[in-house]
């Protein structure tokens, strides 16, 4: 796993990445040591080499356990934030990476799905993993953008410039795998990486209009969005789709605004991109992931610190239960909801009741398609994109490894 992690680094770079991880791991368990036996940092070394015999095995394994799997919310800081994963890090621990062990931690549970939006939890990978596909979504798959804007008539008030732009963040539901990337070089395009679109609207005036000031009223076509949008067939492009399957994906974009005499007279050529080349070819709205928050109570919390507690937390994350004579007690009902503010670390008679952590390989993701293709196409198209990013560095790996024997 290591190596998807590293590519395409420098080898020195890479040595640095491990020398720091290595040092950060130290500085951790340092840290954890204090505050179990609660020594001063000074001279924690000496001292907890003189205490690690007496710390029972029981103890010990718990306190790696937390390092190694969780992260740690304190009042100002935040612990055990780096990866552990990789081999060597622990003392008879065996992190060595195997196809078997993978497969046997690795899942992926749905969350709720629906045309935009899609949820769902990737548990037992590496940060550097999530981030990958969560960086593949926003900037490697393709999509199709208005990329050439031809100006023959621009009377608004908006510079061509400026309209340029705005037309090419408009996106356009067009399937992008049924198109190849447009040649370098190539002005006119082919129907087979190239879509037209054309904008022609002039502002009237309405023969007939009752005593008001409003626009909607008094002006015919002052409002240009993106329902004025025609599509123009290139070649046979009429027969492989079919009328209003080629589209901006919203009808209601508000493009420009017009008044009597004013006109727009456009040609568009779409062609496919990615987000890397501009953010127009961006597939998401929003790719983004966090880790799975565990909330622990540490003492018994009742009365009206029950209430103080709930209200310190997200809707949901606390509730409170009716106990025997009428007492209330707080509960952990959903951990996954809280957003990890750390609001009760504000309270004096709360701060310690309570333990705030985040399971270190178990990312919730949250994707959000601007409607060009369903989330879930888009997460499947990610994992291709990353599946072919690894074997071309292997296949290189492989022949320079042959050129240096």
């Amino acid at each position: 796993m290591a190596v998807f992690v590293l590519w395409p680094f420098h080898p020195l770079d890479v040595m640095a990445v491990w020398l720091l991880r290595s040092a950060s791991e130290f500085y951790v368990a340092t840290k954890r040591l204090d505050d179990l036996f609660k020594l001063p940092a000074h001279g924690a070394v000496y001292k907890h080499a003189c205490c690690l015999e007496k710390i029972p095995k029981s103890d010990m394994t718990d306190l790696i356990d937390d390092v190694r799997r969780k992260v740690t919310l304190r009042e100002h800081a935040v612990e055990n934030t780096h990866s552990s994963d990789f081999p060597g890090n622990y003392e008879d621990y065996d992190d060595s990476w195997s196809q078997k062990k993978f497969e046997k931690k690795f899942r992926i549970d749905m969350v709720k799905m629906s045309h935009d939006e899609l949820e769902f939890d990737m548990v037992g990978v590496d940060a550097s993993i999530a981030n990958a596909f969560r960086r593949i979504l926003l900037s490697e798959v393709p999509t199709m953008a208005i990329e050439k804007v031809f100006i023959y008539n621009n009377t608004s008030i908006i510079q061509d410039e400026v309209l340029a732009h705005r037309l090419g963040l408009i996106p356009i539901k067009a399937d992008p795998r049924l198109f190849e990337y447009r040649q370098e070089g190539d002005t006119e395009g082919t129907a087979g990486d190239t879509l037209e679109f054309q904008l022609k609207v002039k502002c009237t005036k309405c023969s007939k209009v009752a005593d008001t000031t409003d626009p909607d009223d008094l002006y015919k076509d002052h409002k240009v969005t993106t329902k004025h949008l025609k599509w123009v067939p290139i070649g046979n492009q009429a027969e492989i789709f079919k009328e209003g399957e080629i589209r901006p994906v919203h009808d209601d974009i508000l493009i420009a605004k017009l008044r009597p005499g004013q006109e727009l007279d456009i040609r568009m050529h779409c062609v496919k991109g990615i987000g890397k080349d501009h953010a127009k070819f961006s597939p998401v709205a929003t790719a983004s992931y966090r880790l799975l928050p565990e909330i622990t109570l540490l003492q018994t919390v009742e009365g009206s610190l029950a209430e103080k507690l709930q209200k310190c937390f997200s809707p949901g994350v606390i509730e409170i239960d009716r106990v025997k004579g009428g007492r209330k007690k707080a509960r952990v009902a959903n951990s996954r909801k809280d957003t990890c503010s750390r609001e009760v670390f504000r309270h004096e008679d709360l701060k310690d009741t309570v333990k705030l952590e985040r399971i270190r390989d178990h990312f919730i993701f949250c994707v959000e398609s601007t409607g060009v293709l369903t989330p879930d196409v888009l997460v499947c198209k990610a994992v291709q994109v990353l599946m072919k990013k690894c074997r071309t560095f292997l296949t290189e790996l492989k022949e320079n490894t042959d050129k240096s024997k």
